[in-house]
């Protein structure tokens, strides 16, 4: 015990002057030791939605902060001029604000917020000096996200509806206390809700202080708008003439809907009242339309392949006048994941994972050209222009969270500091990358992450972490659960390897996983597993596997196919059993394509591989301590996956643990139970893969102090 733990003192709600809620704020905290525990990690800002006003000289963004004691979160608006001064907090309510936009010339900054007396989403807007707050919409169901018309004439906005043709009323009549949903129909749950509500959007007028009656302009049609779980304000784009704008809308329903990837882009127009399908004939993924400054073309995100959400994104060009199209990335084996036009629209900005990290690039929009704007150990997300030459992003890394920076021409200059008090405090690890020989002559690049005070002459435990998705980037993100600088600052080495299936290095190395789930991507696993435990400082016979989603179903594979490599695994949310999975899951489409098929395709040769190598299937050669962590109200990998794992463990023989929150989805969210999440698991991995110590979660060793003021 003794050095290993850490006291720390939280001190961030006070009362609000016109409500009897708490107003959440940036607590006080006190660090001892430098380390970094599940009570500082929840301190931490997140910093988010970096806005620059129309003229470039200012930044709009929130700050969120969360409450133990209150088990929530609060995000507050600020500003800040792009050179990093002036910097401002101009809300203060106990309710988040978000979906940030400038108004009127950037005399205003409209926002959604929480209408105190209904408790609904209500778009409001402030100066940005913080003063004059108003609220602009009184929508009987709330506003889920808007856009501004450029005239600023009129709003787009997303609000929930009643699903159409629920004939059903007269099966419920007398019946006001039944529980029971009737079911027809695949996609009656998605993420974390039964589909009870689906979004449609709706077109105002504005007159400068209030929006008009407004019109759904799907009106009739059954279909989602913003898309669900987690579309928002990208989903629109209004043409710069504000006659038009384009929104993003997968028109299926039901079955279809669950084994689809086809949304297309919509072009309505405003004085027609008509649609036409910009997009028709593709049949993935196309979203995150913009129109170029100039309103002649537009760009998005395109993906080709029916049902494969993981492909490759295209950046594509459209010239509206003749409607032909450009794939702008067609020779380049990396693709965007997020953009931003030039004012020029000569070029557009863009981040997407190369070898590692995410850097930001520009490519010109005539002969496709790529420059590099900013690079570096870190990612870059959500790039805005500020100017030809200059952009706005926020950069993280495995050491920080979010912070803003402005880039340009290779510099780039960090202009907010959230928390610099509290990193300041802790005692760093150390990040180094490493080239992995892989079983079939590759190399694939790992991240070892080095406790603090790294002594060279020691030995430690290490973890090898398996990513979810399966094709998620292990670059130099930042997580609040996933963190890598609080299980190092708990005394384990890391190694993060970006085995196949990961984006950054080709289309093919990220599309090899699918169909092969128990193949090369494990190998890839088991050679960084290797690979570590032969590092002089690792202590070979105490090395551990943990990860999520895709994440823990490599720790349940793993567990039946390690040869004793591994002393203790812990899988949160993963999948066990593929062919409940195949099932069981929301979105079809995904298991369908990445399994290869269903299981009862007897003469499907991918499909019966992918569940000939069911983690439950390996039980028996399973030898390894086991904690498994679920969530009830997950609906993508349900929460049953990790109970079979658990109950197979258990009878198996094995000492196993399993940790359930009944009110969590497939992460864990809550402030509290994302603290318990962290006591168990490292308790869980001090027990087996440091015996020389006592496990620090227990009745006599973390005191946290949690105090608010009032």
């Amino acid at each position: 015990m003794g050095a290993l733990m850490l006291p720390a003192l939280l001190v961030g709600c006070k009362g609000s002057e016109d409500s009897k809620e708490k107003i959440i704020g940036k607590p006080d905290v006190k660090i001892e030791q430098g380390m970094l525990t599940p009570e500082v990690l929840e301190a931490l800002a997140h910093v988010n939605e970096a806005t620059p006003s129309p003229d470039g000289k200012t930044i709009a963004f929130t700050v969120a902060y969360e409450s133990i004691e209150e088990n929530k979160s609060n995000a507050e608006i600020y500003r800040i001029d792009s050179d990093g001064s002036n910097l401002k907090q101009i809300t203060t309510t106990a309710g988040s604000e978000g979906n940030i936009r400038w108004i009127d010339g950037g005399e205003r900054i409209a926002y959604i917020g929480v209408d105190p007396e209904t408790k609904t989403s209500q778009i409001f807007a402030i100066s940005p000096d913080g003063n004059g707050i108003t609220k602009l919409s009184n929508v009987e169901n709330g506003v889920d996200c808007f856009e501004f018309s450029p005239d600023g004439k009129m709003v787009i906005f997303g609000s929930n509806i009643k699903p159409y043709n629920e004939n059903t009323e007269a099966l419920f009549n007398g019946l006001d206390k039944t529980t029971g949903r009737l079911v027809n129909d695949l996609m009656f749950k998605h993420w974390d809700e039964w589909i009870t509500e689906i979004p449609h959007p709706f077109l105002a007028s504005f007159d400068g202080e209030k929006l008009g009656d407004a019109t759904d302009i799907m009106e009739g049609e059954p279909y989602e708008c913003p898309m669900k779980p987690f579309g928002g304000a990208e989903t629109f784009a209004w043409s710069p003439d504000s006659r038009s704008l384009v929104y993003t809308s997968r028109k299926v329903t039901g079955k279809e809907y669950a084994f689809s990837t086809n949304s297309d882009l919509y072009l309505y127009d405003i004085e027609k009242k008509t649609t036409v399908n910009l997009t028709e004939g593709n049949p993935g993924y196309d979203t995150d339309p913009k129109f170029s400054p100039d309103g002649k073309s537009l760009a998005w995100l395109s993906m080709k392949t029916a049902g494969y959400e993981s492909d490759k994104k295209r950046l594509m060009v459209m010239d509206m006048a003749t409607k032909t199209k450009r794939d702008l990335t067609e020779n380049i084996d990396r693709w965007p994941e997020g953009f931003a036009w030039a004012p020029s629209g000569k070029k557009i900005f863009y981040n997407g994972y190369d070898g590692g990290v995410c850097p930001i690039f520009s490519i010109n929009v005539a002969d496709c050209k790529v420059d590099t704007i900013a690079n570096g150990v870190c990612d870059f997300v959500a790039v805005s222009a500020l100017s030809d030459d200059k952009v706005v992003a926020m950069r993280h890394s495995w050491l920080y969270p979010n912070e803003i920076v402005v880039a340009g021409a290779g510099d780039v200059k960090q202009i907010t500091d959230f928390n610099k008090e509290i990193l300041s405090q802790l005692k760093t690890p150390k990040v180094e990358k490493h080239l992995v020989p892989t079983s079939d002559g590759k190399e694939m690049t790992s991240w070892i992450i080095l406790p603090p005070d790294f002594d060279p002459d020691k030995k430690y435990p290490a973890l090898l972490y398996c990513q979810g998705g399966p094709q998620q980037a292990v670059s130099q993100f930042w997580s609040f659960r996933w963190n890598f600088m609080i299980m190092a600052a708990h005394g384990y080495v890391v190694i993060a390897p970006n085995r196949r299936g990961t984006p950054g290095f080709g289309e093919e190395w990220n599309a090899q996983i699918s169909g092969d789930y128990g193949g090369q991507n494990m190998k890839d696993y088991l050679a960084a597993a290797d690979y570590v435990a032969a590092r002089p400082y690792v202590d070979k016979d105490h090395v551990g596997a943990v990860g999520a989603s895709y994440g823990g179903f490599s720790v349940y594979w793993l567990s039946g196919h390690n040869d004793g490599r591994f002393a203790a695994m812990i899988a949160h949310a993963g999948m066990f059993n593929l062919e409940a999975q195949y099932l069981e899951t929301e979105e079809m489409f995904f298991v369908h394509h990445d399994f290869g098929g269903a299981f009862w395709e007897k003469d499907n040769a991918t499909a019966q591989n992918t569940y000939a190598n069911s983690p439950h299937r390996f039980v028996d050669k399973w030898t390894a301590p086991i904690l498994v962590t679920v969530g009830e109200k997950d609906y993508r990998i349900l929460a049953s996956q990790g109970m079979q794992a658990f109950a197979a463990a258990k009878m198996h023989g094995l000492e196993c643990e399993m940790l359930v929150f009944p009110d969590e989805n497939h992460w864990v969210v809550k402030p509290q139970n994302a603290i318990l999440w962290q006591r168990v698991f490292f308790n869980f991995l001090d027990k087996y893969l440091r015996p020389d110590i006592t496990p620090r979660y227990g009745k006599e060793s973390v005191k946290t102090e949690v105090k608010n003021n009032k």
